[in-house]
């Protein structure tokens, strides 16, 4: 008796495992499924200049940009914007919303347990946006650290929340904000005393904000806090992936490349080097 059970239930758990295989496998986006439809969906966050919609309603920034250009080199010749919170993007990825997310995501050891990520695209330090005549002397993490009057606004879902409790900076002295406006407008305001992203965003958040803000100048971004960004797809995505990577390969650091993320603000100063999603994922890079 309890034999034929045994036997039963490890029939079971192959029979589930086979299913389970067949269902990731169908599930599984390859460059051919993509070429076939004709276009690739790609989630945003609306963040300047990473990924935006720009006043003339077309998806545009370093990430789209660069996704743009790989997929054409794969035979997909659209791109489909799908805009959401930054907190969303990986979920939604997951649940098979969209098929890639193009929006400067930084390579992590934690989000590489949710997504599968692309080699680099970029490298970029920190910066902060404060007002006008920066009050509060502040230019860098440890310095928010070091004023527990002083309150920091991060993106939500966005890596500047470790950066700060890294620094020292306690809970209490943090604000987690939706979006970049909502950033710029908190600064302006000063429901915030600063903001915290890289230092191409809080350039533009500066220029938007007027007389009224400025960006932190000069800024110490701690070694940690040097990010990499990438593109991200499903675990079950290898195929795509693998080529998304050998296009990427070949079009990163070339003149084309360099000519396309100028009007974003990159530079040669911003070409990831060597640097892969493997040795990020290890938090190597």
């Amino acid at each position: 008796m309890h034999g034929s059970i045994h036997r039963y239930l490890v029939c079971a758990l192959i029979a589930a495992a086979v299913l389970a295989a067949g269902m990731m496998s169908a599930q599984a986006v390859t460059p051919k499924a993509l070429r076939d439809q004709g276009f690739v969906r790609a989630a945003f966050a609306n963040e300047v200049p990473y990924g935006y919609v720009n006043d003339e309603g077309r998806l545009t920034g370093e990430s789209p940009e660069v996704a743009r250009e790989v997929f054409k080199r794969m035979g997909v010749e659209n791109i489909d914007g799908v805009l959401t919170e930054w907190a969303s993007l990986l979920p939604g990825l997951n649940a098979q919303r969209w098929d890639l997310v193009a929006a400067g995501m930084f390579i992590t050891p934690a989000r590489c347990k949710e997504a599968a990520f692309s080699n680099p695209s970029y490298k970029i330090g920190q910066s902060f946006l404060v007002q006008q005549g920066n009050p509060h002397d502040l230019h860098s993490y440890a310095d928010v650290a070091d004023n527990p009057d002083v309150t920091l606004g991060v993106m939500a879902g966005a890596v500047e929340r470790g950066y700060a409790r890294d620094a020292g900076i306690p809970d209490d002295q943090i604000r987690e904000l939706p979006d970049q406006s909502s950033m710029l407008a908190a600064v302006r305001t000063g429901r915030v005393d600063a903001a915290a992203l890289t230092s191409v965003s809080i350039e533009r958040m500066a220029q938007r904000g007027g007389e009224r803000v400025e960006r932190a100048e000069p800024f110490e971004t701690p070694p940690e806090a040097v990010g990499y960004g990438g593109f991200a797809f499903r675990q079950a995505d290898d195929e795509l992936l693998a080529a998304f990577n050998e296009h990427l390969g070949e079009f990163i650091g070339s003149e084309e490349h360099l000519e396309l993320v100028k009007p974003f603000g990159f530079t040669e100063a911003n070409l990831p080097g060597d640097t892969t999603a493997e040795t990020l994922c290890k938090g190597e890079g």
